[in-house]
């Protein structure tokens, strides 16, 4: 299940049937991709306990008002096992300071709170995740990309990172 699944832009083509979104306008439209959307929030899922494998959550950790609910939330649904997937534009990239200086001119960064890998790391174990995966990728300016980039292992150098924890 997708956490923040917005118009269902990750979840179709990563075949994720179900998500959670606040935005009614978004839900629609992931709707009418074939999406299952429940109407909640990332600190409030509308789920029962220990009902899920996996959850994705791609940049929306950025937009929640309390990010340590949220992950407490994402773990509360997963089974035991289960992987909680978080994809961001890392605060320490080239990308993400770029972000971070220019956000109160743009209208979709303007009220983001972006995460280092550490920070967002750390908040995750204080949810309870462990056995971290960390991958990276975006090593270019959008602006510059003419191709699909690689993915690389560890952090520090894409500006797009995914971390994956472990529910025990």
């Amino acid at each position: 299940m997708e956490i923040g699944v917005g118009t269902g832009r990750f979840a179709v083509p990563l075949k994720i049937k179900i998500g959670v979104e606040p935005s009614k306008r978004m839900g629609k439209i992931a709707r009418k991709r074939g999406v299952f959307v429940l109407k909640g929030t990332a600190e409030n899922l509308p789920l029962k306990d220990e009902s899920f494998d996996f959850a994705l959550m791609v940049t929306t950790i950025c937009f929640v008002d309390d990010p340590e609910r949220a992950l407490k939330e994402a773990y509360r649904i997963l089974k035991k096992g289960g992987y909680l997937i978080v994809g961001i534009v890392d605060r320490e990239s080239f990308l993400g300071r770029e972000y971070e200086k220019n956000k109160e001119k743009s209208v979709f960064y303007k009220n983001a709170r972006f995460f280092s890998t550490e920070e967002l790391m750390d908040l995750m174990r204080k949810a309870g995740f462990e056995e971290f995966k960390v991958v990276q990728t975006l090593f270019k300016h959008p602006s510059e990309l003419s191709e699909i980039e690689p993915v690389k292992e560890g952090y520090g150098e894409g500006a797009f990172v995914v971390i994956r924890g472990t529910k025990k």
